[in-house]
């Protein structure tokens, strides 16, 4: 592998592989057949490596090699219909492919120029089969920045990133752009962070520049712990390079010459890109002595973290890197003035540092005109829960809530009413149908309750309870809390007791002010954002689904039928007809009855599984 000394030699190895990107983009023309095979963690696990290597196995049986090329790509964000592969020239969108699908195409599409129709996306609406991915609704509204590479490029090829005009804004800036210039260049673009604070991240930059110190540090934070979200590992395991560029370009602005991903254990496969990413860009004088002849320094380094919520917070974070327990310091100080080894650092986290690069390849302007007024450019999001597109979206910010579950996500599965969306991860709030046509911006979102976070958004139906929700989200937050504080470590476990025995059936009218009152105080009192934000998920159901708790506590009933102390299974007389397939399989052996005589369930005894529901073949056993 070349080491790249000057920007000629950067050209040059963006020539190498212009052709196929350009192919890949539609702006240029080739006789080559280019396979992108979806890599990213669902389509890994579900034979997306088989289906490659069954790709290249018939290329190598048939001696096209030289002319079709099979590879991995990242994940191409539409995940529910994934494994996902894309054929070029023509763009031709293959959807849920198995590796026994792959001969057919290869035969008819790569042999005779013969598109496989039943492996075309069929559109719910119009019932029509859809050829290539941008007459797909679910692409249609999005715009990529941070995911711009992501299902464009093989990101285990350095030279593929180079073919997109990587690594190209970090030769410039480092040839002809001071860092005062860089940090002034961010200031324009409006860029916020991403991690979910939304503090401008040209202040952050300047801030740390503005402390005179030797030493000083960039943190990737890639803790992405939020149920549900997988935005950030999503853009390491499909475009590492561009956080590795947007890293170096926030340590010449800073003046920093090390910096560390702070990446979860759990993410084998981001981690295994990430650290291939790394080897390359050394290899080839990106990352280490006199980067591209500039004089500039710097280099990375990986540190897996065990998989504390806790440490998403980045002093916690910055505690664990040092080796020291995952919990919050107090600030000020803030890590620009004292944060790793008490050096200035500034910690900017994974899709904040992929539209780095973005940004200075077209100007500050272009990214500046994204987005809304005070929260510019775009945003990722992970869709997840009720919805029929489950997948990762990036969409401007401004888009509506309405546009991206109704519109990007095709809606509510089976049909169901839409009843809330969750968006900020178990720090974030619930926000109920009548806010559907909110502008998605940092403001927006805080106004009604809410928060947006990292990028988390579960979208939830007629038949989730919303008592149990909040309960569930208090459940995740006091076994994550680092125990530091005692409003924390407290509160949050007397609010969870309260929503336990509401949820059982054993609340009362006082634990609806005792709910309030706690999550106040959580709010006041806490050291970080971790508590200072936890009893949002309470807040915003007492708020918007205070009937739902009202039914819980005097009716005794949850209206979702979802709490399973609340549940009540009975059988319809009219419609029983004594088949005994309840009785039969009640593993508790409450329902009594004789053949061809109506049978009964004995509440006393049941343990609300729903067996006897399921076996029952003439709807007569209903639950409420």
């Amino acid at each position: 592998m070349p080491e790249i000394k000057t920007q000629e030699a950067l050209r040059s190895a963006f020539l190498q592989h212009q052709a196929v990107i350009g192919s890949r983009l539609g702006i240029e023309n080739s006789n080559n057949c280019s396979i992108l095979v979806c890599g990213g963690t669902g389509c890994h696990a579900s034979e997306g490596e088989a289906i490659v290597a069954e790709f290249q196995r018939l290329a190598a049986l048939h001696k096209k090699e030289k002319i079709v090329e099979a590879t991995i790509s990242g994940c191409f964000g539409f995940c529910e219909k994934g494994p996902i592969v894309k054929v070029f020239p023509e763009n031709v969108f293959y959807v849920q492919v198995k590796k026994s699908d792959v001969e057919e195409i290869f035969e008819k599409h790569i042999l005779k120029g013969e598109i496989v129709q039943r492996l075309l996306y069929v559109d719910p609406a119009t019932k029509l089969k859809i050829e290539t991915s941008e007459e797909i609704p679910f692409y249609k509204r999005q715009q990529r920045v941070a995911l711009r590479n992501c299902g464009l490029i093989n990101p285990e090829v350095i030279e593929e990133y180079i073919a997109t005009k990587g690594y190209q804004a970090l030769a410039k800036i480092l040839s002809e752009t001071k860092p005062e210039e860089v940090i002034a260049e961010m200031e324009a673009s409006g860029l916020r962070g991403r991690g979910g604070a939304g503090f401008l991240t040209s202040k952050k930059w300047a801030y740390a520049r503005g402390y005179h110190n030797e030493e000083k540090f960039v943190i990737c934070n890639a803790d992405e712990g939020d149920p549900g979200a997988f935005m950030d590992r999503s853009i390491m395991e499909g475009d590492s390079h561009s956080v590795i560029e947007g890293m170096i370009i926030a340590g010449y602005a800073i003046g920093a010459h090390q910096g560390y991903v702070y990446i979860r254990a759990e993410y084998p496969l981001a981690v295994q890109r990430l650290e291939t990413a790394i080897q390359q860009a050394r290899a080839y004088g990106f990352l280490g002595k006199n980067i591209l002849q500039s004089g500039f320094d710097f280099d990375i380094a990986v540190r897996l973290g065990a998989g504390a919520f806790v440490c998403g917070e980045e002093t916690a974070l910055i505690n664990s890197l040092e080796g020291k327990r995952g919990e919050p310091r107090t600030k000020p100080p803030f890590p620009a003035e004292s944060g790793l080894w008490n050096k200035p650092t500034i910690v900017n986290n994974v899709e904040t540092l992929a539209n780095i690069p973005a940004i200075f390849q077209h100007g500050s302007e272009w990214f500046n005109q994204i987005g809304t007024d005070t929260s510019k450019g775009t945003k990722v999001f992970a869709l997840a829960g009720k919805i029929n597109n489950v997948g990762l979206v990036e969409v401007p910010m401004g888009t509506t809530l309405r546009e991206i579950i109704f519109d990007i996500g095709g809606g509510i599965k089976n049909g169901a009413q839409f009843k809330a969306a969750q968006t900020g991860g178990p720090s974030g709030g619930c926000i109920p149908a009548q806010y559907l046509d909110t502008p998605i911006d940092y403001e927006s979102l805080a106004s009604i309750g809410s928060m947006m976070g990292s990028g988390g958004m579960i979208i939830m139906d007629e038949h989730d309870c919303m008592v149990n929700l909040a309960r569930f989200y208090l459940e995740f937050i006091v076994e994550e809390s680092c125990g530091r504080c005692a409003p924390c470590r407290l509160g949050n476990k007397r609010m969870l007791e309260i929503l336990t025995r509401i949820t059982d059936g054993l609340g009362c009218a006082e634990d609806l002010k005792e709910l309030q009152s706690l999550a106040e105080i959580i709010m006041d009192t806490s050291l970080c954002g971790l508590g200072q934000s936890s009893p949002n998920p309470v807040l915003s159901t007492l708020k918007y689904f205070m009937d739902e708790y009202e039914a819980h506590i005097f009716d005794k009933s949850c209206p979702a039928g979802s709490c399973t102390k609340l549940l009540h299974y009975d059988i319809v007389p009219e419609k029983c007809i004594g088949c005994t397939a309840c009785a039969r399989n009640c593993p508790v052996n409450c329902i009594s009855g004789s053949v061809k005589q109506v049978h009964t369930i004995d509440q006393s005894k049941c343990i609300k599984c729903g067996a006897c529901q399921t076996r029952c073949k003439f709807g007569a056993v209903i639950r409420h």
